[in-house]
């Protein structure tokens, strides 16, 4: 099992100190120099972001000599005060312009702020008045001042305003006191703060509105439709052009735009939303992931399962998700008057193998992992490409083992996720330890007792975290893994769970040395976590160009004319007789076929005239090498085996 935080923001904040690394994808170089020589050199990390002005290269921190460095929330004060307070600015210059707008809750956010309203739909026209409405608050320097009143107070200024929805929020809050903030003497919010000490403190040309959205009142589909304006805020102009900057290229590696150009997915509306169909090409990427996956797996020690899909109700009812995740599961089928339903989860089945049969202490610790399809209900406003979908797998797997076992097989979960991560190019991480929150299930002993093997085994492995203390599930604590994209970006991928509570719902044991049954351990964990949202991840760290090992083309093969046909057709498929994915294009000026190869982010193109028939040979050309030379086919096809078999060396 393996809950999943969406990322669909741009992430700037900081990241945990990590071990140095030194990485080498192997996209091209193998065909420029076979003996390339790597060395390895300490890379420090900071705590800020370095904004990507290069689309072909990850971004370092430290590599880029003119970066502008995006300080976040956490790490600096005076910028969430400014996003808070154009919250409050945006706010008041709205209802000077639509006095009938209904103000809600408008807080910080990642990388700016919002604020909802209840009004009539905007345009992007609106934005631009509101905006310049703003600008005239700012600069007027008006005072932001703090006032404490009491609860009956709040409620008779409320209702003198008719702001329905701020007495919804003053009946939520639990304190007697309440504090209000004004800006100036001419619009005041419910608010807890903090803001600067007036609106002159906002620098004007560091502020943008960015867009409009559509927001159910609390979230609540069944509520108002409101209207949400998202806007960002920083502390000078030179931070809002790098963000622009930044933002402009990660809107260039939307992966539901290169998933459409590329021809790698699409989600049908004939079938339903957040429902993925894997066009060939990403059929062959999946398919190339999932191999990688079952083969590292069974070489540590697992056992691969393939499980059903459904299930009886009852089932759900044991494992508690029925109790405590219902909202998020589809409504039962009535089969032969028995009730079945769609899986959210794969660990309640895995535990029914384990139950299959007796088990000795002697046979710890049992691995098993399943590339499980789960379905869950989300909201269609809270679809988004392959990030956030209604049917989806999981890479899962379960360890059930003995209480002193549990360092062990965390550190080797420790080194099998950063093995696979790596693979894919991804070095950088942030890890959170998560312990126990105040309502949990087991004893303190064992609770202690995993808490530590979590902390030995990270200690082990060289890696730094942060603790979230209580932040843990109520059954366990747990390691939360998030991967850094070429443009900073955090994605939360990997999680290591302890498990207290579905062995003793399920009831499963085994025989000690003493012939006593005693409760086994159980540790959940994903490291792709979501196969789709992963993909969606790749696609927008590689911006569609995938390295050659992973590429669903490697290599095109371009006659100059036709009369080169035969030969191409030849070439290629002595290629796939060696597994190279290769495909022949004709039928148009060669520098159109070159053309439209670079389009479709074809690594390799191996151009045939006249002259490479009566040698048989190839002219190979990179997308990123240029012209790699004349070279005979057998050294083409070896040249491409030693790329693709070593795509990263450390």
């Amino acid at each position: 099992m393996a809950t999943l935080a969406v990322a669909t923001t741009y992430s700037l904040s900081s990241i945990a100190p990590l071990k140095a690394r030194c990485r080498f994808g192997f996209r091209f170089g193998s065909f420029l120099s076979s003996n390339t020589k790597l060395k390895c050199s300490s890379i420090a990390t900071t705590t800020t972001l370095a904004v990507a002005t290069d689309p072909t290269v990850s971004v370092n921190p430290n590599s880029n000599p003119n970066r502008v460095l995006l300080p976040s929330n956490e790490s600096s004060e005076r910028l969430l005060r400014i996003r808070h307070t154009c919250a409050h600015v945006m706010a008041m210059a709205v209802q000077k312009l639509y006095p009938d707008a209904k103000v809600t809750i408008g807080p910080w956010i990642e990388n700016g702020f919002y604020y909802d309203f209840d009004m009539e739909p905007l345009t992007d026209k609106d934005l631009k008045r509101i905006k310049k409405e703003m600008d005239r608050i700012i600069g007027r320097n008006l005072p932001l001042l703090r006032e404490e009143v009491s609860r009956d107070e709040a409620q008779r200024r409320i209702s003198a305003l008719n702001e329905p929805y701020k007495l919804e929020i003053l009946d939520s809050i639990k304190e007697d006191t309440i504090t209000i903030y004004h800006i100036g003497n001419e619009w005041w919010d419910l608010c807890a703060g903090p803001h600067v000490d007036s609106t002159g403190n906002i620098n004007k040309k560091a502020v943008e509105l960015e867009s409009i959205a559509g927001a159910y009142w609390r979230g609540d589909e069944r509520k108002p439709m409101l209207q949400r304006i998202y806007g960002t805020a920083w502390e000078n102009e030179e931070q809002l052009k790098a963000y622009l900057t930044f933002k402009e290229e990660a809107k260039r590696r939307d992966h539901r735009r290169i998933g459409q150009d590329l021809d790698l997915f699409s989600i049908q509306d004939d079938a339903g939303g957040g429902l993925v169909f894997w066009h060939p090409k990403g059929a062959i990427v999946r398919h190339i992931i999932e191999d990688f996956w079952k083969k590292i797996h069974l070489k540590c020690g697992y056992d691969l399962l393939y499980t059903p899909h459904v299930a009886k109700a009852d089932l759900w009812k044991i494992s508690g998700h029925l109790d405590f995740y219902k909202e998020n599961m589809y409504d039962q089928m009535d089969i032969e008057d028995e009730l079945y339903q769609l899986r959210p989860m794969n660990c309640p089945y895995h535990i029914l193998v384990y139950k299959s049969k007796l088990h000795s202490y002697r046979d710890f610790p049992i691995r098993v992992a399943e590339l499980g399809t789960v379905y869950r209900y989300e909201l269609s406003g809270s679809l988004h490409g392959l990030f956030r979908v209604r049917g989806f797998t999981q890479d899962d797997a379960h360890i059930f083992c003995l209480d002193d076992q549990i360092k062990d097989e965390i550190r080797g979960v420790l080194d099998l996720t950063e093995q696979i991560l790596l693979q894919f190019g991804f070095d950088k991480y942030e890890i959170n330890l998560s312990t126990r929150p105040e309502k949990a299930v087991g004893d303190d002993d064992i609770w202690e007792k995993a808490t530590t093997a979590l902390e030995d085994a990270l200690d082990d492995k060289g890696w730094s975290y942060q603790i979230d203390d209580g932040g843990g599930a109520f059954y366990g604590p747990k390691i939360d893994i998030k991967i850094e994209d070429a443009l900073g970006r955090k994605w939360q991928c990997s999680t290591i769970q302890v498990d207290f509570n579905l062995p003793q719902r399920f009831d499963i044991t085994y025989v000690d040395s003493n012939t006593e049954k005693r409760r086994p351990i159980m540790i959940h964990r994903a490291v792709l976590g979501s196969l789709e949202r992963f993909f969606g991840v790749l696609i927008e760290h590689y911006a569609g160009d995938f390295p050659l090992w992973l590429s669903p083309i490697q290599a095109r093969v371009l006659p100059v004319t036709d009369a080169q046909l035969e030969y191409c057709n030849g070439v290629a498929n002595k290629l796939k007789m060696y597994g190279i994915r290769v495909e022949v294009c004709h039928g148009e000026r060669l520098p159109k076929l070159i053309r439209n190869a670079e389009k479709q982010k074809i690594p390799l193109m191996a151009v045939v005239g006249l002259k490479e028939v009566e040698t048989e040979t190839v002219t190979v050309r990179s997308r990123f090498g240029g012209e790699l030379g004349t070279m005979s086919v057998d050294d083409f096809i070896n040249r491409i085996k030693l790329a693709s078999e070593n795509p990263i060396s450390l």
